[in-house]
């Protein structure tokens, strides 16, 4: 897979697919025999080491036991994702944001994450935590500003995204911070940078009634991940993951033309701007 688009947070976990790799053909398994004693894929074990995807910390753990590395991999998954500013659950999804070919994002409350001006980012958060230390205010801030250098590429990955027409009208910040946010949008929209699509309060109600982003990749599996109140679920069965983008597929239908769209984006930021 090409390499992450912001920061670098691939970087230690290859040194993990590697270490783990190497610890494996030591012990002289294949990927098959490991997967099957701590119950996943062969599959799975590739994308370990190649670093597409993260194993969570019980699977390191279970690694440890059958490789007998005496803790090794469980020691350094722990100091990896301690290492992340995300939340446990969030930290994945975020991980394969930076390695995803496309993303496609439906959003109910809030404008998605990736897409956020600082000023509307930083009222998000305090919303969260409105007694919250400045400085935890502000590494929040800056973290999903780093997340944003996502779209600083010129065309990868693809991003397509659903907004509920009461993410256009909720005041998040207040109207100059709506008016700045929206513009934003609209910024992005204009050269050609996303797709945006509006789910007018006209459409009735929503096949999905809660977030959802969608990704894909070169040479992985697609995956789902939901969020709800302090939890999050990162889907990866064929079966759930098209569920979730037929599901994804029949809001968007459900949705505004692009065009339309950015006409009520622009109207809504005009409102704003009064």
């Amino acid at each position: 897979m090409a390499g992450v688009r912001y920061g670098n947070p691939k970087t230690g976990w290859e040194f993990f697919g590697t270490e783990l790799k190497r610890l494996r053909e030591a012990a002289g398994l294949t990927q098959q025999q490991l997967g099957s004693r701590i119950f996943c894929s062969a599959a799975y074990i590739g994308q370990f080491e190649t670093a597409i995807r993260k194993p969570q910390l019980y699977l390191a753990e279970q690694m440890d036991i059958v490789l007998g590395t005496d803790g090794l991999l469980g020691r350094l998954c722990k100091k990896l994702v301690e290492s992340s500013p995300y939340v446990g659950y969030f930290a994945e999804a975020v991980y394969l944001e930076g390695i995803a070919v496309t993303i496609r994002e439906f959003a109910t409350m809030f404008v998605p994450g990736l897409l956020q001006t600082a000023a509307y980012a930083r009222a998000v958060c305090l919303a969260s935590r409105p007694v919250a230390p400045e400085e935890w205010i502000e590494n929040k801030v800056a973290a999903r500003l780093d997340r944003g250098r996502l779209l600083d590429h010129p065309t990868k990955p693809a991003f397509w995204a659903v907004l509920d027409e009461s993410v256009l009208r909720r005041v998040v910040g207040g109207a100059a911070v709506m008016h700045e946010q929206l513009r934003h949008l609209v910024e992005l929209v204009q050269r050609r940078r996303i797709i945006l699509q509006v789910l007018p309060f006209g459409a009735g109600a929503p096949a999905l009634s809660g977030m959802l982003t969608l990704m894909t990749f070169e040479d992985a599996p697609p995956v789902a991940y939901h969020e709800g109140p302090k939890t999050g679920n990162l889907l990866d069965d064929p079966a759930a993951v098209t569920h979730c983008e037929l599901t994804y597929d029949h809001v968007r239908a459900a949705a505004l033309s692009p065009e339309a769209s950015l006409t009520l984006i622009r109207s809504a930021a005009e409102d704003y701007a009064r």
